[in-house]
């Protein structure tokens, strides 16, 4: 795992001082890579490479980057992992045994890349590519640089134009470093931020400042980019939205046991594949169904127990660290509990606005930094569960968006009215006290936990006027941020741009591809990347093979959701190694007690950022809007502990911004 960042500068480059500013551009992604840093230069044409290394394969200097092909006609900054690369370099010398004479320097996968990329190009190279990356290669011979993410957007990367000079890289803090770089924030990207608590593709914090969407190549010959323009638009060589439409037409026929035995084929070799390292490799292990079966098939697959690693917290509301350990002693892991106070997460929280340089607000981002923190102290690899949720309908969402809105649909007016003075009269806290009291007695389809900030949330969704409105309203944490955000418009996301969504789906089918189109790419995979990459541990998502998801589209909806639960498929496949009564229990959040540390330990530092004073000079928020909102969270009337987390992720950003410019 790595981190790239580049510049193109048709004026005033001289090579001594461009060297100076990649050198300082790269020192700002040290912890993304800080076993080597490398640079390469192209003066005649204003081009500069600059690449931070953590070795994981081949931890010789054969591959270290930026890395020329044997020809010479291709440079590459690589950040990621080919998963199939010794497959790709055996048909690779099959297919061009007497024309290519590849002589291989090492065995690294960017040397691989970049022989796939000579014989094949880079698009069909990264068809046949199974793994994780951002990417960016010079072309000599057309002039030509080329930009590549993979298909979920595991890796990074951003890019644009910035006072006449073209910028890239796997973080925005690099793009700091560089002297001409202005940045100036995007008003409307900040609503979206309000409502989403991320800044989704293609958009960033930064005017004119662009995410590559996953599964893209953007071409840029030498001549759009002296001219600052784009040539053409990121071409897709892989998306969602067809591996939809081809899954809808050739779904699977076979029984129930065919297909649990068929996933776990497929997921057992992207596990195989995912456990090749030349460090030692281990798994985060929260308790939950994914990340306990990927640990159970890694330890299938493993003549040693694998090394665990989970959190624990002093609140039994969000600790699920008793399950993970019964689990490990199951499967027999060397497992690694750290248990952690309120303190201990409360004082990561100066740090996350310089882990994510892009303003970020998914509370869970604590627990997920402090479990990747433990990880690093033992192993430089760790397999994860993300994307089960997203790709195998585990949200609660979709077994209950329906039933929602059909019950929306059929209240009058009047009933809605009288429901929501009804349910907004008590607050969210008492609401869970009853819960506490009473829920053990509902049926076990009607447990839930933080049952106050979902009756809070079910209180605000009586407006919407149909099941898309409904989905949005439950996905969003700000139902109105243009509100909120002074001289603003909200812009068009896959989310609200209709020409985006995927055809031929049921309503839930339609809600797990947008998740996999948006939540799961800007949020849960931006969210581990940052963490991990802010201690040099190299994360795996074997669930996002895709092949296994191109599978999960084939599948009809009952194998995926099915007796009013999520992740049928998944459950029963790994009931197939852990028994059942394991995961016999509500589904729970990776979260921290946000709502109470707002009232308590935390509300010191909150008012500090929103002083009223403070608020008005920054020129971004409502004053009067937010400082009421703020006023009803400490009352205890209502739980907005999502919405100021937003609000408080970006002034806290917005200083540390200000202290850098």
């Amino acid at each position: 795992m790595c981190g790239l960042i580049g510049f193109v500068q048709n004026v005033f480059f001289d090579e001594n001082n461009a060297k100076n500013i990649i050198g300082m551009m790269s020192n700002k992604l040290q912890h993304r890579g800080p076993d080597s840093a490398g640079c390469w230069l192209d003066s005649i044409n204003g081009i500069a490479l600059g690449h931070r290394r953590l070795a994981i394969l081949d931890l010789s200097p054969a591959g270290h980057q930026p890395m020329e092909s044997n020809s010479e006609r291709y440079v590459i900054c690589f950040n990621g992992e080919i998963y199939n690369h010794n497959e790709l370099r055996n048909e690779l010398e099959k297919e061009n045994s007497r024309e290519l004479n590849v002589t291989w320097k090492g065995h690294s996968d960017t040397e691989t890349l970049l022989a796939c990329i000579e014989s094949w190009g880079l698009e069909s190279t990264l068809k046949r590519c199974v793994g994780m990356f951002s990417l960016a290669l010079w072309d000599k011979q057309k002039n030509c640089l080329s930009l590549a993410r993979d298909r979920f957007g595991e890796k990074p990367l951003y890019y644009g134009w910035n006072n006449g000079v073209f910028i890239f890289g796997s973080e925005l803090k690099s793009f700091k470093a560089h002297p001409n770089f202005k940045p100036k924030i995007d008003r409307q990207s900040l609503t979206l931020l309000m409502r989403h608590s991320y800044v989704p593709s293609p958009y960033s914090i930064y005017e004119g400042i662009s995410k590559l969407t996953a599964g893209s190549i953007l071409e840029l010959p030498l001549k759009a980019l002296y001219n600052r323009q784009y040539a053409t638009e990121p071409l897709k060589y892989w998306s969602v939205t067809n591996v939809i439409s081809v899954g809808k037409n050739n779904q699977f026929t076979g029984t129930d046991e065919q297909a649990i035995t068929e996933l776990e084929t497929l997921l057992s070799n992207s596990v195989k594949q995912q456990m090749i390292a030349d460090v030692d490799i281990g798994a985060f292990l929260s308790g939950g169904i994914d990340s306990s079966l990927i640990v159970a098939l890694m330890q299938m697959q493993s003549s040693q127990p694998i090394k665990t690693f989970t959190i624990g917290f002093d609140n039994n509301l969000f600790d699920e660290s008793k399950y993970a350990n019964k689990i490990s002693k199951l499967l027999k892991t060397d497992h690694c509990e750290l248990y952690i106070t309120s303190n201990d997460a409360i004082d990561v929280i100066p740090k996350l606005s310089e882990i994510w340089d892009e303003p970020f607000a998914d509370a869970s981002q604590i627990p997920t930094f402090l479990v990747a923190k433990l990880a690093r102290n033992n192993v430089k690899v760790a397999l994860s569960g993300d994307g089960g949720d997203e790709i195998f309908g585990g949200y609660n969402r979709y077994m209950t968006a329906e039933s929602i809105w059909r019950k929306i649909e059929r209240l009058p007016d009047v009933g809605k009215s009288v429901l929501q003075k009804l349910l907004g009269s008590i607050n969210t806290s008492q609401w869970d006290l009853y819960n506490a009291k009473f829920g053990h007695v509902l049926p076990k389809s009607l447990r839930f936990t933080h049952l106050g900030d979902k009756v809070q949330k079910i209180n605000e969704l009586l407006k919407v006027s149909g099941p898309e409105s409904l989905y949005y309203g439950l996905t969003s944490v700000w139902q109105d941020p243009a509100m909120l955000v002074l001289n603003s418009t909200e812009p068009l996301s896959v989310l609200t741009d209709t020409n985006q969504w995927p055809t031929n789906t049921s309503f839930i089918e339609w809600m797990i591809a947008l998740d996999t189109l948006t939540y799961m790419t800007d949020d849960i995979l931006a969210k581990v990347d940052r963490a991990s990459m802010a201690v040099s541990l190299e994360t795996r998502v074997p669930i996002l093979d895709h092949r296994v998801v191109e599978f999960s589209w084939c599948l009809p909806q009952h194998m995926k959701i099915r007796d009013n639960q999520g992740k049928w498929i998944l459950r029963q496949l790994l009931y197939r190694h852990v028994p059942k009564e394991f995961f016999e229990r509500p589904k729970q959040g990776f979260s921290v007690p946000l709502a109470e540390w707002l009232r308590g330990p935390l509300r010191e530092w909150a008012e500090y950022l929103l002083d009223p004073l403070r608020l008005t000079q920054d020129g971004y928020f409502n004053v009067s809007y937010l400082r009421r909102i703020w006023g009803e969270h400490l009352s205890g009337k209502k739980n907005w502990q999502n919405q100021l987390w937003n609000v408080l992720m970006f002034q806290a950003w917005l200083i540390d911004e200000n202290s850098t410019i």
